[in-house]
């Protein structure tokens, strides 16, 4: 796995993401996060096809903090079993991933 990842998930609510958000990066989890919306999604559900509008949240860790902020998110969650993804970010500016791994430094 690479140094940094990119997490994504999404809720039925703007407000519900903000509010993940800010926990995540508040609690040094996450150094930044996007809300992008509404989305719309076509999805299969408790063995049902749906389809609808959610809020989609991006937010941008080092792999050593994400298992942290994996529980974060599902404890907070608005559904018992949010889609929750990590991507490896291949590269980026270095400026930017020093950024990353300052942000989310627990502090000493």
């Amino acid at each position: 796995m690479t140094e940094f990842v990119q997490v994504s998930t999404a809720t039925p609510e703007r407000q519900q993401a903000v509010e993940l958000a800010k926990g995540a990066v508040q609690g040094r989890l996450a150094a930044g996060s996007q809300i992008i919306g509404p989305v719309g999604s076509v999805f299969w559900h408790l063995g049902e096809f749906g389809e609808g509008e959610e809020w989609r949240l991006l937010v941008t860790t080092t792999s050593e903090r994400y298992p942290e902020l994996e529980k974060y998110l599902l404890e907070n969650h608005p559904w018992d079993n949010p889609e929750l993804l990590a991507v490896p970010i291949a590269n980026g500016a270095p400026r930017c991933l020093q950024w990353i791994k300052d942000s989310v430094a627990p502090e000493t």
